[in-house]
C-alpha cells in the first residue's frame, strides 16, 4: 500500500540534496519533491561536525542558488584576514535550516522527512518509531549520498585503541576543560587531511604550545592557496591570473612532480613542509597564514598509518613511537569523500549526484538538477554531466583537470546552459570574467594567456594522465 507519492525522492538533505532540490524547484513548474534524511534537521554531515569547523573556500561558492550564504564581506582579523568570509559550521547549519524553511517548504511542492531511513524500493522507516511506510516515486530517485561523506564523530577509527588510551574526536576538544584529569601532557593529531589541519590550527590558536603537539602524517598534502579562490573583482589577478598560471603549468610540465613544482612557484599550490614531497592532493584549501602557523608543529611523525594506540605510545606501519602516558589522541582520519567507482549520473528512474566540476559539490548538484529539468533523455543528460574523479594522489590530478575541461567544453557549446551558469550564484568566477571591461588591458592580457594555454594544456594533460 502506498502512503505517499512524489515525482522525485531525494535521499539526503545535505548540501548536495538541497542544492539539487533548490534548482529543480526553480526550473520546473509542478514537480513535487520529497527529501528524506537520517538527521533531525537539514545539513547532512554538518549536523555531526566539530564546532570550530568552517568552509575551506569562500561562502560565495557554497549552498544553494536561491539563497546567499553569508554577508559577502571580508574577514578583518585572524588567519583569513583580507579574504572573503568562511562560514562557520553553526552558520552553515543555520543556513541549510533557512533554505528548508524559507525556500523549499513554502513552495508547497517539497516535503521533508527527517529521522527517516530509505530502505530501497520506496520503503521508508522512521528512526524514532521504527514504523515503515511506502512512497511511490513517479519520476526519479535522486541519490545525494553516493560519496558517503563522514566525519570522525560518526565512524570508528580503523586502528586498535587499547585499554587506557585516551582518544577523542575533534568534537570533544572544546569541552576538555570539563573533562576529568586536567589538561593532557601532549596532544597527538592522527591524520593528515583538512580536519587534522583544522585541529592543529585550533589547538595552536587556543593556547596549546606547538612543542606539546605531535602530528602523525602518513602523507604530506599539496594544498590550494585560498587567495586564488576569491570571488571579488579586486582578486582578478589572484583568481583568474592563478588559472592562467595553472594552465601554463599544465601545458609545459614534463612530469607530475614538475607540474606541482610549477604550481607552487606560481603561488597556486602550498605545502606545509617544503622539505617533504607530498603524496596526497584532496583539493584542501588553506590560507598562507594557516600554513605558516602549522609549520610551527615540529614533531611530525612520518611512519605510515597508525595501527594501534595505547598508554605507552603508538604502533605504526613503520614501527613504534613512545608517548607520555597522559597523551590525548585526536582522531582526524575520517574521509570526506569515500572512494567509490564513478557511475553514470543519469540512469533509468535514477539520478546519482556526483562531481561534474571539482571541487564544487553544490554547484555540481545544481547543474545536474538543471540538466534533469531541461534535456530529453539520459543520453543527452549524461553527455553534459561527465563524472569528474576526485583525486587522491598528485598523479590523479591531471585526469581530474581533463574531466573538468571536457565538461566545460560541452557546457560552452550549449548556450542555454551557459546562460544559466552565468546567472548561478554558485558559479563565481564566470561573473568575474564577464565584468572585465574593454579598457582593462591588464586583465585582457591575463585572459589572453588563459586562452593561449588552453589547447597545449589539454594535450599535455592527456600525456601526464597516461
Amino acid at each position: 500500500m502506498t502512503d505517499h507519492a512524489t515525482d522525485y525522492l531525494v535521499i539526503g538533505a545535505g548540501a548536495v540534496g538541497l542544492a539539487f532540490a533548490d534548482t529543480l524547484l526553480a526550473e520546473t513548474q509542478d514537480a513535487t519533491i520529497t527529501i528524506v534524511d537520517r538527521h533531525g534537521k537539514p545539513g547532512g554531515h554538518w549536523n555531526d561536525a566539530y564546532s570550530f569547523v568552517a568552509l575551506h573556500q569562500p561562502s560565495a561558492f557554497y549552498g544553494v542558488n536561491s539563497l546567499q550564504l553569508g554577508s559577502g564581506l571580508k574577514d578583518e582579523h585572524g588567519l583569513n584576514a583580507g579574504l572573503y568570509e568562511l562560514a562557520s559550521g553553526p552558520e552553515v547549519s543555520g543556513y541549510f535550516d533557512a533554505v528548508m524553511r524559507r525556500r523549499l517548504l513554502p513552495s508547497g511542492r517539497v516535503r521533508f522527512l527527517p529521522m527517516t531511513d530509505h530502505l530501497g524500493d520506496g520503503r521508508l522507516r522512521s528512526l524514532l518509531s521504527s514504523d515503515e511506510s511506502r512512497i511511490e516515486v513517479r519520476r526519479k530517485l535522486v541519490d545525494a549520498t553516493y560519496y558517503g561523506t563522514a566525519v570522525p564523530s560518526t565512524r570508528e577509527p580503523k586502528y586498535e585503541v587499547e585499554p587506557g588510551a585516551r582518544l577523542v574526536t575533534p568534537n570533544d576538544l572544546p569541552h576538555l576543560a570539563r573533562a576529568p584529569g586536567g589538561p593532557p601532557a601532549r596532544f597527538v593529531i592522527v591524520g593528515a587531511g583538512k580536519t587534522a589541519m583544522d585541529v592543529g590550527v585550533w589547538l595552536l590558536t587556543s593556547g596549546v604550545p606547538a612543542d606539546r603537539v605531535t602530528w602523525v602524517m602518513p602523507r604530506d598534502s599539496w594544498l590550494l592557496n585560498r587567495r586564488n579562490t576569491q570571488p571579488g573583482p579586486e582578486f582578478f589577478h589572484d583568481a583568474i591570473g592563478g588559472q592562467a598560471a595553472s594552465f601554463e603549468a599544465f601545458a609545459r610540465a614534463g612530469s607530475v612532480d614538475e607540474l606541482f613544482d610549477r604550481l607552487e612557484a606560481a603561488g597556486v599550490m602550498l605545502r606545509i613542509d617544503q622539505s617533504a614531497r607530498p603524496g596526497m592532493f584532496h583539493y584542501a584549501t588553506i590560507s598562507e597564514g594557516e600554513v605558516e602557523l602549522l609549520r610551527g608543529i615540529g614533531d611530525v611523525v612520518r611512519m605510515g598509518h597508525v595501527r594501534a594506540i595505547g598508554r605507552e605510545g603508538m604502533r605504526l606501519d613503520g614501527g613504534d613511537r613512545a608517548m607520555p602516558a597522559d597523551t590525548l589522541y585526536v582522531d582526524c582520519t575520517a574521509s570526506a569523500v569515500e572512494r567509490r567507482p564513478s557511475v553514470p549520473v543519469f540512469e533509468p528512474g535514477r539520478v546519482v549526484c556526483q562531481l561534474v566540476r571539482a571541487p564544487q559539490p553544490a554547484f555540481s548538484a545544481a547543474l545536474v538538477a538543471y540538466v534533469e529539468a531541461h534535456y530529453p533523455d539520459d543520453e543527452a543528460k549524461n553527455a553534459l554531466t561527465g563524472v569528474v574523479p576526485f583525486p587522491d594522489r598528485p598523479e590523479d590530478y591531471p585526469r581530474t583537470v581533463l574531466a573538468n575541461l571536457r565538461n566545460e567544453a560541452a557546457w560552452g557549446r550549449d548556450h542555454a546552459l551557459r546562460r544559466w551558469m552565468r546567472s548561478s550564484r554558485l558559479d563565481g568566477f564566470g561573473k568575474v570574467v564577464d565584468a572585465v571591461r574593454p579598457e582593462e588591458a591588464d586583465k585582457l592580457a591575463v585572459l589572453a594567456r588563459l586562452r593561449d594555454a588552453a589547447m597545449p594544456a589539454a594535450a599535455n594533460l592527456q600525456r601526464l594522465a597516461a
